[in-house]
This record gives structure tokens, C-alpha cells and sequence, in this order.
């Protein structure tokens, strides 16, 4: 049963993003799950499937290609010379919706546990492949498109991961 209010849908085998309102369906944007396909534990590199909650939306007011570690801001801007200077770099971009599962033994808890395997949609520099399956676990989006996302995201939002279409 579909929670009240807005709410988030990510579908694995479309790669896609849903918002959801309370009239349905509202809007989606393309996304990128994890190359190694869905799965819950850590060390996996999987998508972690189930009910989700946001626990923190962070970066507001960060520029577009702010870049992250650790959750925070470095000052940096991404760039094609920073790019250049930290090869094979997991690039975490201009916005962050933190992840924590719902669902004890399945995404919340022990080696299960989406929060501790820092499950997030971020925005990312390797647009152009946007749609395909290439993230280490999180949900990657486009960095204009996760800025249209943000402002609706709120903590505590629902957020379904689902190998439905």
C-alpha cells in the first residue's frame, strides 16, 4: 500500500525515479543503480531493495557540481581537471539524499544495513550513463535533475526500491 503524502519510487529494471504524490504519480528522471544489480548486503556493491526512508537531504544551497566526502562539502567544483587528478574517484555530486532502510533483516540492521553502507541518490559527473546500471550501490541522477528532485525531498520521505517495473 502506497504511503500518504509524497513519496519516492526507484524502479532497478527501468531506471527510473518516481515522485509520487497523493493524486499518483507526479514525475520521474532517469537514473543509475548499481552495476552488480540489486542486493542487500554490505560489500556487495548492490541496490539495496525495500522500504526506505531520507534521513538527511543534504547540500542545499550548494552550487551545481559542489563536490561531497563524507557527507559534507569539499569547496571543490567538479571539473575535468579535478577529474583528471583522482582517477576511479566515486564522485558524490551536487546534492545528497541519505538513505535508511525500514525493514529490519532486510535493509535495516546487521550486515543488511543500508544507513551504515551509505546508500544515497546523489548527482554524479558521468551523465551519459544515466539509465544504465553503473553505480557501486547508490542511486546516481543527473545533477540538473537531482536540483528539480530536492526541493519536494523532505526527511523522513518514503522511499521504495523495487526490482518492479
Amino acid at each position: 500500500m502506497a504511503p500518504e503524502g509524497n513519496w519516492l519510487q526507484v524502479s532497478i529494471p527501468q531506471q527510473r525515479l518516481t515522485l509520487h504524490a497523493a493524486s499518483g504519480a507526479w514525475r520521474w528522471w532517469p537514473v543509475s543503480t548499481a552495476a552488480a544489480g540489486a542486493n542487500e548486503r554490505a560489500g556487495s556493491g548492490g541496490t539495496p531493495r525495500g522500504w526506505h526512508r531520507i534521513r538527511l537531504c543534504i547540500g542545499e544551497g550548494a552550487p551545481l557540481g559542489a563536490v561531497f566526502r563524507g557527507r559534507r562539502p569539499t569547496g571543490e567544483i567538479y571539473s575535468a581537471a579535478l577529474a583528471a587528478a583522482q582517477p576511479g574517484r566515486d564522485w558524490i555530486l551536487t546534492r545528497i539524499l541519505w538513505l535508511t532502510g525500514t525493514e529490519p533483516g532486510i535493509n535495516r540492521g546487521g550486515p543488511v544495513d543500508s544507513l551504515r553502507r551509505f546508500i544515497y541518490i546523489h548527482g554524479t559527473p558521468d551523465e551519459a550513463r544515466i539509465g544504465e546500471p553503473v553505480s557501486a550501490g547508490c542511486i546516481r541522477m543527473r545533477n540538473t535533475d537531482l536540483l528539480s528532485l530536492f526541493p519536494h525531498c523532505r526527511a523522513a520521505m518514503p522511499v521504495l526500491i523495487t526490482e518492479a517495473e
